[in-house]
């Protein structure tokens, strides 16, 4: 079979496709022939430290597709099904995976639409639900809200009952994305938006923020909470690792700072998210009510033009692989 891997050329990722033979599934684990994958910013940033190539390695972190095996003790999956689901190694023809960490896609979802879900949508729902403990009437802030992770996360947000307000450099993106449940945007370009978030919560502030830009809008986003606020670090497309930060208004609203990353989840983890996914939020893509945002779809032999086409940062919701 065909699998693409990840490789580091002159300090920056690469992909290189290979032959490899078809994989069998373990106990615990499905094989699935790979319908679509997704393509994951995180994985292809090799600025950020826990995403190095140190070795090449097989790529892709989640995909859609139909179920060909089950191996022992599997018994919610059978030959034929149709699922979401999170592994490395995605990017191939068929991928092995523990069935833990696999979902029933629902029906009315392309297998685009649906190969889109895996990452950016659990990592939108953890950073909302369980780490940001989110909750109906309280203000979503999501910086960087037109990447794959922060489109999921304003409809995410809405669908909560929450309200919620978008960051973007792009006035024309965040136009678009009031089609998706964006009840303000606010355009910027780096810092200095504190004031503009303030001024649309009547000096409130916002109880929960997502930072997917990084360094640069961190001190801003500090500013930006409300009284025991909560911000959920998530990425640094800014490239920016490091930012001051205001330590007498973390101590004196009560705020919360944390991290969220797929990279060191332990296998237990990975399956009690898509679970817990699975069970508060795609009720909502299977009767219509969130969406999935698709940008571009490349074809499986075009996964470099693909790659080169996210790092433009052009992109509104997620660029995906029609692999079969």
């Amino acid at each position: 079979m065909k699998i693409y891997y990840i490789t580091s050329v002159n300090g920056k990722t690469a992909f290189e496709l290979r032959e490899a033979p078809k994989p069998q599934p373990k106990a615990g684990e499905i094989l699935v022939k790979v319908k679509a994958a997704s393509l994951n910013r995180g994985e292809i940033l090799a600025s950020i430290t826990m995403h190095k190539v140190h070795e090449p390695h097989p790529a892709g972190a989640d995909c859609a597709g139909e179920v060909e095996a089950v191996g022992e003790g599997v018994t919610q999956f059978k030959p034929g099904d149709r699922i979401i689901g999170r592994a490395r190694g995605s990017l191939a023809e068929y991928v092995a995976m523990a069935a833990a960490q696999a979902t029933a896609a629902p029906k009315n979802l392309s297998w685009e639409h649906a190969a889109s879900l895996g990452v950016a949508a659990i990592t939108a729902y953890e950073a909302i639900v369980p780490l940001g403990r989110f909750k109906s009437g309280e203000t979503l802030l999501v910086a960087g809200a037109a990447s794959g992770v922060g489109v999921m996360a304003v409809q995410i947000g809405k669908y909560l009952g929450g309200k919620v307000v978008g960051l973007s450099r792009s006035k024309e993106k965040l136009d678009k994305l009031k089609g998706a449940g964006l009840d303000i945007g606010i355009q910027a370009d780096g810092p200095g938006f504190a004031d503009q978030v303030l001024k649309a919560t009547g000096g409130n502030g916002v109880n929960l923020a997502l930072n997917l830009i990084g360094g640069g809008v961190f001190p801003d986003l500090v500013k930006s909470l409300a009284n025991q606020g909560r911000m959920a670090i998530i990425g640094y497309v800014d490239d920016k690792h490091h930012a001051e930060i205001d330590l007498e208004t973390v101590h004196g609203k009560r705020l919360q700072i944390f991290g969220v990353s797929n990279t060191r989840m332990s296998a237990p983890q990975r399956a009690e998210a898509m679970k817990n996914f699975a069970r508060d939020i795609l009720p909502g893509f299977a009767d219509g009510k969130i969406t999935a945002v698709i940008d571009k779809v490349f074809p499986f032999d075009q996964v470099v033009a693909a790659k080169a086409y996210v790092e433009t940062n052009a992109q509104l919701g997620k660029v995906v692989i029609k692999v079969a």
